[in-house]
């Protein structure tokens, strides 16, 4: 008991105000080296759950996935923040986090992340009577390179763990060398990755009839992850007649967040609330 409440309390600063901390693999973790899971919820992939008040709670869930190259999690600016934001407007917020690709540990680095954003929509919508869910309003979000992933997910999904929307935050979406961010690139597929291994995580090459209805935030100055992933993505996405909102400004760089000191940027969550709206209105 001693143990656990010591591992609680290191863990306690990335997790305050969620309501519960779920580990996504109770028992074995797979792709993974270890015969058995760590002891300490800092090394196993788990999601926050975050829930509004009942009184606002409008059935609409998320998983959240924080960018960070796939090298680090920007665990606060792009997953409690934006889950307590969500919170606000009625909407129920699960932070994940994934295991980084990690040669040493992964038995192929580039799955482990797809596999924990997979199980986590898995368990949110299992979760939904627990949670006060509709099921068939549960979507993804993701920043940066936690956009890649969340467009991974809607681009490699099967049936159990498909996401009814996305909304991608600047997302890293190609993998190939004209527009990529060549550091997530690199933690993902390693130095010199196939042309095979490219294609299949440039997921503007991935997009189906069924990859769920999408909502951009991009900034046309971002020198990070340049906004060609979005216009790309964007372009796929109307080729095979999925509904996409797309919102390019031109000033605000990368790594935004709520953008809540510039001005005219922060507006950009109040058009996503409006589209999640409207979105709930068609289905």
């Amino acid at each position: 008991m001693k143990k656990l409440i010591i591992i609680m309390v290191c863990w306690l600063p990335l997790v305050s105000m969620a309501q519960e901390i779920v580990e996504l693999w109770p028992d074995k973790i797979p792709n993974s080296r270890h015969t058995l899971k760590t002891d300490t919820l800092k090394e196993n992939p788990t999601i926050a759950v975050f829930l509004p008040s009942k009184r606002i709670a409008n059935g609409l869930g998320v998983v959240i996935c924080p960018g960070g190259s796939y090298s680090w999690l920007a665990y606060e600016h792009e997953g409690t923040d934006l889950a307590k934001f969500f919170n606000g407007r009625g909407v129920a917020a699960f932070v994940l986090k994934y295991r980084l690709p990690n040669a040493k540990n992964d038995i192929e680095q580039h799955k482990s992340p797809l596999l924990d954003a997979k199980r986590a929509m898995e368990i949110v919508r299992a979760g939904a009577e627990k949670w006060n869910l509709d099921p068939s309003k549960i979507g993804i979000v993701g920043s940066s390179a936690g956009g890649h992933l969340a467009s991974t997910l809607g681009t490699h999904f099967e049936s159990e763990n498909r996401p009814d929307f996305m909304i991608l935050l600047y997302p890293v979406v190609t993998m190939k060398g004209d527009y990529t961010h060549f550091g997530s690139r690199k933690n993902l597929l390693g130095e010199n990755p196939s042309d095979e291994m490219v294609t299949q995580y440039s997921n503007e090459l991935q997009v189906k009839e069924n990859t769920p209805p999408t909502f951009i935030v991009h900034c046309a100055d971002d020198r990070t992850v340049p906004v060609e992933n979005s216009l790309q993505l964007v372009s796929a996405l109307r080729k095979k007649k999925v509904p996409v909102e797309l919102h390019v400004y031109p000033k605000g760089g990368h790594g935004f967040g709520l953008a809540l000191n510039k001005p005219r940027l922060k507006n950009w969550s109040n058009l996503m609330i409006e589209w999640l709206e409207d979105l709930s209105r068609i289905k």
